[in-house]
């Protein structure tokens, strides 16, 4: 393969909110890309129906946030019941961290739509039906064998093809788990009965969870909700209509409410695993998503961590393709994105595990314990606090730094600050495709010049109030502050060499 023309700098396998994210990312920085999918055609119904402000964040930078705030509800609370006993209130207010970002209860296939409008926009369109079947790298380039027969060839293949990956199979990346519960039923449907749409409510059981969720109704019957109970039956696996029938007869049984159950949008049933890849990397092939971590669903932290390994990979992707970086740098991804994961994957494994509780010492630590700790405001705060992904830091990875507060790899916040000309901006939405030099109104610009040295076009200079400069990746995480242009060049040289040599 060494010596031949590239049909296009990335090949992303899978267009779900992984992929997608990456693919704009990648356009926003000035690279090509291809996104391929197996799938015939974009999803219609999905698992995921929530994304907190560190996601909606993200789809703001990327200019992909678009009618997605108007187009959610703002079920910002979950309440847990015994019967018809109240018996903790959990709330998810502003997180109080900078961000105008909303959290949002909105369907993953919405979130999907929004970003392949705006990927679009950047003039690219997925190709549905055609998945990756083969693939062989050398030490310039990936060439992936197609669905179709046809080969493509590229500098970088990224497998965002969710948890069956079959690019993480093909490059040998092993994906250990353990699984957490048996069956749950999964249902979108229409319920006649009196439980207000503020928020999401569950009932604990003897016989197991059940919990429902007011989603965004298109018909304007404002009657649809997401049903997930606990049915830990064996056998196979069910029919839409026994799915069906066994969620009439759990809802009242369980809810010890009155509700007529009609027609259904969507149904499903699935167990809950704990997966962590490996590794995130082989060569020139990368792993992102779903496809490096399966998530339990409890928190709504899957398609979130998904879409920030996806900005985390597409700037550091960008710098390699267009020599800014040796691919040394491509490491700091797995160095920053796997030990989340793993915190996100214990948080959620406990989260499923308390859910599932059987023995009576589990359901009464659920049941007596926990459920009074949740209601105190301390915890309320910290629920916000965690879900949210704001507080998500690198500064203990091979980019990060120490000193005083922000530190290098810190997340900044939405900052007001000014273009050059004096125009107001705000700092993430400079970001997305571009870093950012925040630099005291009083500075003379030798910042920014050394910046663009290294970095070319893709940074772009702003005026803050605030006493040092600060470089800020495209990601909103700080990559250096000092006072001297020489001090960012020493940083952007080191920074820009990071990490192991493969």
């Amino acid at each position: 393969m060494t010596g031949a023309e590239m049909d296009t700098d990335v090949i992303v396998v899978g267009a779900g909110p992984t992929g997608l994210t990456l693919a704009c990312s990648l356009r926003l920085h000035g690279l090509s890309v291809r996104v391929i999918d197996r799938a015939a055609a974009p999803a219609t119904t999905s698992r995921a129906n929530f994304m907190h402000a560190r996601g909606s964040e993200v789809l703001a930078r990327l200019g992909a946030l678009g009618s997605l705030p108007a187009e959610s509800l703002r079920a910002m609370s979950v309440t847990t019941y015994a019967g018809d006993r109240p018996m903790m209130k959990l709330m998810f207010g502003d997180p109080g961290m900078g961000t105008a970002a909303p959290p949002m209860v909105v369907s993953q296939a919405k979130v999907e739509a929004a970003l392949r409008d705006r990927l679009a926009d950047l003039g690219v369109i997925p190709q549905w039906g055609n998945g990756l079947t083969c693939l062989r790298q050398d030490a310039e380039s990936v060439e992936a064998t197609l669905a179709d027969g046809h080969r493509v060839r590229s500098r970088w293949l990224v497998g965002c093809d969710g948890t069956s990956s079959t690019t993480r199979k093909l490059v040998g990346i092993d994906f250990p788990g353990v699984k957490l519960s048996e069956r749950f039923l999964l249902a979108d449907v229409h319920l006649d009965w009196d439980l207000s749409r503020d928020g999401t409510s569950g009932w604990v059981h003897p016989d197991g969870l059940v919990g429902v969720m007011p989603m965004p109704d298109e018909s304007g019957r404002d009657d649809l909700w997401r049903v997930f109970a606990y049915d830990p039956r064996g056998g196979e696996k069910p029919s839409d209509e026994e799915i069906l029938d066994r969620v009439t007869t759990i809802i009242p049984e369980r809810t010890g409410r009155t509700v007529r159950v009609g027609e259904p949008e969507w149904l499903s049933v699935f167990t809950v695993h704990r997966r962590l890849a490996s590794s995130y990397r082989r060569g020139r092939v990368f792993i992102a998503g779903d496809a490096a971590h399966a998530h339990a669903p409890f928190g709504g932290q899957g398609m979130l961590t998904g879409v920030g390994d996806a900005e985390n990979l597409a700037f550091k992707l960008a710098l390699a393709v267009r020599g800014s970086a040796g691919e040394a740098l491509l490491d700091t991804y797995e160095a920053e994105r796997r030990p989340l994961a793993t915190d996100v994957l214990r948080g959620t494994s406990a989260m499923t595990r308390m859910n599932v509780a059987s023995s009576r010492f589990g359901r009464f630590l659920r049941d007596q314990v926990a459920i009074r700790i949740a209601g105190l405001p301390v915890v309320q705060r910290w629920a916000t606090y965690s879900a949210s992904q704001l507080w998500v830091s690198y500064r203990k990875g091979p980019l990060g730094g120490r000193g005083r507060k922000p530190r290098p790899g810190d997340r900044i916040a939405d900052l007001a600050c000014t273009r050059d000309d004096g125009t107001p901006t705000r700092l993430h939405g400079e970001l997305g495709g571009r870093w950012a030099l925040l630099e005291p109104s009083s500075a003379g610009g030798a910042g920014l010049e050394a910046a663009r040295r290294r970095l070319g076009e893709f940074v772009v200079g702003l005026r803050y109030d605030g006493d040092e400069a600060m470089l800020v990746r495209p990601d909103a995480h700080l990559g250096w502050r000092g006072g001297d242009a020489a001090g960012l060049d020493r940083w952007l040289r080191d920074a820009l060499s990071a990490g192991r040599t493969r």
